[in-house]
């Protein structure tokens, strides 16, 4: 009995452990929760409440600064057998340590450059940790369309259904919903795995696809009444309608020409300078021509005005052109380099200058395949 009764006293539940433990907890995360970014795989409150006091002490934004740099650096150092796994371990850190995802945290720049160090290397082209940098990338970006489709020409993630999803429901938020279903089946056909979660999402797909109304890019079902102001909806009023809109075409074929006015006391020979053939065309009109016929004086065909030239101007032009000194093309860098040179972006990737970061992850969101060889992007 006294073993049991000393067993109970030992073992005691995580609120009394914490309250024995005497450890002060943050209000950080409730005065700044609505700058906090979610993330997939939640947070931890204790190292959230630690970033948030940043926007407070200026001293600890300087240590997450330095820790960054540190991380930074263990990718430069790092002599293992997976390159990648330094990189996915200082992007989360950052993720972590800048919860509100500003611009200054450089996460967009760890990105890109990430996903630049990798993209040829065929041992990464089917890691998924890989993939879901990628994924995260275009979730940053103004139009992660062209993301998807560079994945896509690079066969790029291709063997996961994670990447048949996610460009399936973009396309899809871009009401492209014939494109997000060719994706889905060729995920399908390419047995991406797990299948399973594949086929569970493209029967939502479906279910989503029956709500929704017909839209531009899809051939409306005409057997549906159209919704207009003031006509009855049925169908019956609509074939209402279309009879009399056919009636009054008819009445309106069967109509006499339209008449013109003459004046009997007028002397046409005096006033106007008609012929007699001319006189004998005069009478109601039965056919007033065509939209070209009517309006054939407003087209005049194009004819050469600019015949007359100054004698000696164009040929002193062609001589100082002769003349002058060939204009230097600046061609970046980056360009002139072949897929097989580009350097494998790790050692400073962010600097120190906050203003640079910001400058560069703008650029990345609006063109996200800048620093990409113009060869691999896709057409």
């Amino acid at each position: 009995m006294e073993g049991m009764g000393m067993r109970d006293v030992l073992v005691v539940d995580p609120e009394t452990e914490f309250l024995a433990s005497k450890m002060k907890t943050g209000d950080e995360w409730e005065i700044y929760k609505e700058n906090v970014r979610p993330l997939k795989r939640g947070r931890k409150v204790e190292l959230l409440n630690s970033a948030l006091r940043a926007h407070q002490d200026c001293r600890i934004r300087k240590e997450l600064l330095e820790k960054r740099r540190g991380f930074i650096k263990s990718i430069d150092d790092y002599n293992g057998d997976d390159p990648l796994q330094p990189w996915i371990e200082c992007i989360k850190w950052v993720q972590e340590s800048f919860p509100a995802g500003e611009e200054s945290s450089g996460v967009v720049v760890l990105y890109e450059q990430c996903a630049r160090a990798f993209w040829d290397s065929d041992c990464y082209k089917n890691d998924l940790r890989y993939l879901k940098v990628w994924l995260e990338y275009a979730d940053h970006c103004n139009d992660a369309e062209v993301i998807y489709a560079f994945l896509d020409e690079n066969d790029i993630g291709k063997k996961h259904a994670l990447f048949y999803i996610s460009y399936a429901r973009h396309m899809e938020s871009k009401d492209k919903i014939k494109a997000a279903n060719e994706i889905i089946n060729r995920g399908i056909s390419s047995n991406a795995q797990p299948i399973k979660k594949l086929e569970d999402a493209f029967r939502k797909f479906l279910a989503r696809s029956l709500r929704r109304p017909p839209i531009d890019d899809e051939e409306p079902d005409c057997s549906m009444p159209n919704r207009s102001f003031g006509t009855d909806l049925t169908m019956g009023g609509n074939a209402r309608r279309s009879m009399r809109n056919q009636a009054s075409d008819k009445e309106m074929a069967k109509r006499v020409p339209l008449g013109i006015y003459q004046d009997k006391n007028a002397d046409i020979s005096s006033s106007h300078p008609l012929n007699d053939a001319s006189k004998k065309g005069l009478g109601p009109w039965k056919y007033i021509g065509a939209h070209i016929e009517r309006n054939k004086e407003n087209n005049p065909m194009p004819s050469k005005w600019t015949s007359y030239k100054k004698p000696g101007v164009v040929a002193a032009g062609r001589e100082a052109v002769a003349t002058s000194a060939l204009i230097e093309v600046y061609m970046d860098e980056d360009c002139k380099q072949t897929a097989g040179d580009l350097p494998r972006p790790s050692k400073a990737v962010l600097g120190h200058d906050e203003r640079d970061i910001r400058m560069k992850e703008e650029m990345l969101k609006k063109h996200p395949l800048h620093n990409f060889p113009i060869k691999r992007l896709p057409r």
